[in-house]
């Protein structure tokens, strides 16, 4: 679920919520309960998690040969 930005237009509280696509935008600051607006948000970074992402992680080990 995307990550929503809003700033309260009466008091200045800026908050983050959780909220599907689909679901309206707040109207009512949770603190004075004004009016809020959402903000434009920049988005995330792409995470990674796991291994599989670096290439040390295809890295072969090298033996020695012993003679």
């Amino acid at each position: 679920m995307p990550t929503y930005d809003y700033n309260c237009s009466s008091c200045g509280y800026r908050f983050e919520v959780f909220q599907g696509m689909n679901e309206n935008q707040l109207i009512k600051c949770p603190r004075c309960g004004g009016t809020v607006q959402r903000m434009i948000g920049g988005g995330s970074g792409l995470i990674f998690k796991g291994s599989g992402f670096y290439i040390t992680d295809y890295k072969k080990n090298k033996q020695k040969e012993k003679v």
